[in-house]
């Protein structure tokens, strides 16, 4: 049956609608979701190995999302990491996941994003769980458990190198964030168990040349410390030069924490005793799984703190 004229018009305007409309419901249908990878410093070995295995995973499931990385230039610059947060939130991202630089100064950030509809996951530095309350807020978080990554190492260094009574130091990362404080307090235990005497606690902001700076001043002003424990593998490398500047190089002990690329061969010829691996190539995975679950309407599998836990395991001479 052949239509009179304007009928034919209709169903070419109609005909002509599906096939524009169908491309863009297609499109529409086929958008990844964007996630934002939102570190500490990148001037840290750990949080590059961190975006380089992110990267390698978004590689391998291009199909499944996007990937947007950003860091910040150093440990304490929480201000910067805030903007950095809110333009992700002006960007439309999907979802954040963050290695906070400060554990109660990012939770205003995080609920902004969060009001957003920004789906929100915490890895490497937990915020803080009483600001999150206060706040109504809740946040996986996606790590290892620093207190017990800490008492291995520092339990290890008790049981090789030293003595009951001996006088050690902690170098702490920066003090307002939560592994820092975690760590510190695993260090403690080990010490503590094995009657060991803290002589002094300070911070060294995740960094080299403060670590150098806070071992030197604890070298001279406790002339018989055995041993330096450092928050994280960066400290331990300034804490090494400075042993080394204090002639003091196989009388004083360095521990770590990250088992980064840069402490290995120091393990290797016992400048450094040990560290802790916590797989920083796979953190920021971990926690982009679980963004990605969220986003689909899944749970993740939390613990009853709404903790997935991930792997830390002591690291020793090869």
């Amino acid at each position: 049956m052949k239509l009179p004229f304007p009928g034919r018009l209709l169903a070419v305007a109609v005909l002509s609608t599906f096939t524009l409309a169908a491309p863009l419901s297609q499109a529409l249908a086929d958008e990844k979701p964007k996630v934002a990878l939102v570190m500490k410093s990148l001037a840290n070995e750990f949080f590059l190995t961190m975006e380089d295995g992110a990267k390698a995973y978004q590689k391998a499931h291009a199909g499944d999302f996007a990937l947007i990385s950003n860091g910040i230039k150093d440990e304490t610059d929480s201000s910067n990491q805030i903007r950095i947060v809110e333009q992700m939130i002006v960007s439309g991202v999907n979802a954040l996941v963050i290695a906070p630089a400060d554990s109660k100064a990012l939770v205003s950030v995080v609920k902004k994003a969060m009001d957003a509809g920004i789906t929100v996951v915490n890895i490497d530095n937990r915020l803080d769980p009483e600001v999150l309350k206060s706040k109504n807020l809740s946040v996986p978080f996606v790590g290892p458990d620093n207190r017990k990554g800490a008492r291995l190492v520092g339990e290890y260094l008790a049981k090789e190198k030293l003595k009951a009574g001996d006088q050690v130091g902690i170098i702490e990362g920066v003090s307002t964030t939560t592994n820092a404080q975690q760590r510190t307090a695993g260090f403690k235990d080990a010490m503590e168990a094995a009657q060991m005497k803290v002589v002094s606690v300070q911070s060294g902001d995740w960094e080299i040349a403060k670590g150098n700076a806070v071992a030197a001043s604890m070298l001279n002003a406790h002339p018989d410390i055995k041993a330096l424990l450092a928050g994280n593998d960066s400290m331990a490398l300034g804490a090494v030069s400075a042993v080394r500047a204090a002639g003091k190089a196989g009388q004083v002990q360095v521990v770590g924490y990250d088992n980064i690329n840069a402490i290995k061969p120091m393990l290797k010829d016992g400048r450094v005793l040990a560290t802790a691996d916590q797989y920083a190539a796979k953190q920021a995975v971990f926690g982009i799984e679980a963004a990605l679950k969220m986003l689909k309407g899944e749970k993740p599998e939390v613990d009853s703190d709404n903790v997935i836990q991930t792997p830390v395991e002591l690291v020793t001479q090869p």
